[in-house]
């Protein structure tokens, strides 16, 4: 069965740092995405970063440079390292997981999904 679950979400002030963490077990694809997804209240789920089984990785524009996503050796944690975090950041943060490349346009793809951990970025 497979498992996703984040942590490392919090409240910090613009400018400031979190490091999200996604632990992912259970999984048999031999070719799959792990991705990161964030949703603000009333809006949609939009695509952040993504890794995928041969390392390829993706970022959204308007984080790129500034939210570096990596993985643990033993591949079962992968990180989300968000630096100079605006309020505009604020959402809940959700890593999932699908049986092919990313496609970070297309979160209805990914078919396993943890509970999500809240970033609040104040002003």
């Amino acid at each position: 069965q497979v498992h996703m679950v984040e942590s490392g979400g919090g409240s910090v002030q613009a400018g400031g740092s979190l490091r999200l963490a996604c632990a992912a077990s259970g999984y048999t694809y031999n070719t799959y995405c792990l991705g990161w997804f964030r949703q603000a209240p009333g809006q949609g789920r939009e695509g952040v970063a993504g890794i995928d089984s041969d390392v390829w990785i993706k970022y959204a524009d308007s984080v790129k440079g500034r939210f570096p996503i990596s993985q643990d050796k033993d591949k079962n944690t992968r990180h989300l390292q968000m630096n100079n975090l605006k309020p505009k950041s604020t959402a809940m943060y959700y890593c999932a997981i699908r049986n092919g490349y990313c496609d970070l346009a297309a979160p209805g793809e990914f078919g396993y999904w943890g509970p999500g951990t809240q970033v609040t970025v104040s002003s």
